[in-house]
């Protein structure tokens, strides 16, 4: 009788840890959706599971790669442009913030996108709201970090171009970033935004005719 005395509250300790364990993962998932982690890896159709590969200009390279405990998204471009992207529903007013891991090996030479004729970056993380608006944030070779100007890259679209990153100074370095894109859609168009409808990950060196490499990792929304 003592030894079941005390083995009762012990199962009872163990559900209860349980419980709130299971509470505080289910919580977790709640307050973040997950756009990419890549650790499923490269899928049936040739790229990573729940992405589409969209070649614009040249052959696409690509590859899911470890790198520093990271399993990661890893983008040749040689003279070419090419993305992955993803059709996604996220609602910016309830998961304002945007995070994500970059890292940069290349930049394309001379690479400017305040000029066409060099407009190219190793990284571009690109969000798409309706067929007309648009956020890139991007890694640039030359426009100063913080700059936020307007693009039209086709008829009746505006792409919101956020220089989060410039120059060769974190070459070769991870970078964690965070955005609120909810902040960042109404600063730059002056209204509240409608849900995330595509998220883009692209590298181009196409117009500088050079080359360039990047890795993306764990990409996500989450509540403020």
């Amino acid at each position: 009788m003592k030894q079941s005395r005390i083995v009762f509250p012990l199962r009872i300790a163990s559900m209860l840890c349980l419980s709130v364990l299971i509470s505080a993962l289910a919580a977790a998932a709640v307050d973040r959706v997950v756009i990419a982690d890549f650790s499923s890896g490269i899928g049936e159709m040739g790229a990573p599971a729940g992405w589409q590969v969209t070649e614009k200009s040249g052959k696409a390279d690509y590859a899911i790669v470890q790198d520093g405990g990271e399993h990661a998204l890893l983008l040749r471009s040689a003279d070419t442009s090419f993305c992955i992207q993803k059709k996604v529903s996220v609602d910016v007013k309830q998961y304002p913030v945007l995070s994500w891991k970059w890292k940069v090996t290349k930049l394309p030479k001379g690479g400017d996108f305040r000029r066409s004729g060099t407009d190219d970056q190793a990284a571009q993380l690109f969000l798409a709201f309706t067929k007309t608006k648009a956020i890139v944030y991007i890694w640039d070779a030359s426009a100063p970090q913080g700059l936020m100007e307007s693009t039209s890259p086709v008829p009746f679209m505006t792409v919101k171009v956020v220089v989060v990153r410039s120059g060769p100074a974190e070459l070769g370095k991870w970078v964690v970033e965070t955005r609120n894109v909810y902040e960042d859609y109404k600063k730059l168009y002056g209204e509240e935004p409608p849900p995330v409808a595509g998220v883009r990950l692209q590298i181009n060196s196409q117009h500088t005719r050079t080359s360039a490499e990047s890795l993306f990792a764990d990409v996500a929304f989450r509540k403020q």
